[in-house]
């Protein structure tokens, strides 16, 4: 797909955003896209009936009786997405991946922008190279996607790690970061536990048709777009598609109870998935339930 078509996808997102933005206030996320955290706003006396785990024991101390923490709330909160930049994500049989997931990101910023909140992104390949701080409005999230549509791989390599560390420091106040990735990368589950204790985090991981059956068309030349590596696959052979199979399956569900063990929710896409159709699937057969990690596949038969 050239530029301007998937520009032309693009725009007409916002209208479709609105209905997603519904789901997500009724979801698990409606905190976030209702603005409905807390934040500490001062102490005042203990009064009968308050939680005990509120007391301020420091305060209490110093003035010789009890008080308790209170909070009000934090109406302006933000979504902040991750997205993958490295060369395996110009990958796919179909769409790329990245692609995919660039109309993923953007039905998750219109989404924000329906329900009045702030949306920042960081991208990355082998490093992280653009950081958009949260903001609000059509021109700032128009912005953030023209320049994901111009973007080009400086590398190869992929520095997952190092992107959901950066997006952790970035992010000073509860958030909803969402992470729009291959994860054809090592070194970044602790990263991922660290984000997830302090933000809610949605994983969104890309992959393609291909990933679950190769063709039988003889000698397939293949190669490892972050590395190089080049291999002829013998795609006759039932047993090397079987093996192919396998390892993308395992790499799926390995990375699967990593995000349920972090605490992130997680959704994988295919390229050959509806990506709007996928979205509301996720969040809006969530509704009314309280937070927790799940994993929904799309568009691969799950």
């Amino acid at each position: 797909m050239d530029r301007r078509e998937l520009l032309g996808r693009i725009v007409t997102f916002p209208i479709i955003a609105a209905g997603l933005a519904e789901d997500l206030l009724a979801g698990n996320y409606r905190s976030v896209f209702r603005g409905q955290g807390i934040e500490f706003d001062g102490v005042r006396h203990y009064e009968r009936g308050d939680d005990i785990r509120t007391i301020d024991w420091n305060a209490s101390a110093r003035f010789g009786r009890p008080y308790v923490k209170t909070y009000r709330e934090e109406r302006e909160l933000s979504v902040f997405i991750v997205l993958d930049c490295s060369a395996s994500m110009f990958t796919g049989s179909g769409l790329t991946r990245f692609e995919q997931g660039l109309m993923a990101a953007a039905l998750i910023a219109f989404s924000a922008e329906h329900a009045g909140q702030q949306t920042g992104a960081l991208f990355y390949d082998r490093e992280i190279t653009r950081i958009f701080p949260p903001g609000k409005g059509r021109r700032h999230i128009m912005t953030i996607l023209q320049s994901a549509l111009d973007y080009s791989p400086a590398g190869r390599g992929s520095g997952l790690g190092r992107a959901i560390l950066g997006a952790g420091r970035l992010l000073k106040r509860r958030s909803l970061a969402v992470i729009v990735s291959d994860f054809l990368a090592v070194n970044w589950e602790r990263e991922l536990e660290e984000l997830a204790r302090r933000h809610d985090v949605i994983a969104i991981r890309l992959s393609d048709p291909l990933d679950a059956e190769l063709p039988a068309a003889g000698l397939i030349p293949l190669e490892d777009p972050e590395t190089a590596a080049r291999i002829h696959a013998p795609s006759l052979f039932e047993s090397f598609r079987s093996a192919w199979a396998q390892w993308h399956q395992d790499r799926a569900d390995l990375w699967e109870a990593l995000c349920r063990k972090s605490g992130a929710a997680s959704l994988e896409l295919s390229t050959a998935a509806d990506a709007a159709e996928s979205l509301f699937r996720f969040f809006g057969g969530r509704r009314g339930a309280a937070f927790h990690p799940v994993s929904r596949r799309a568009g691969s038969g799950a």
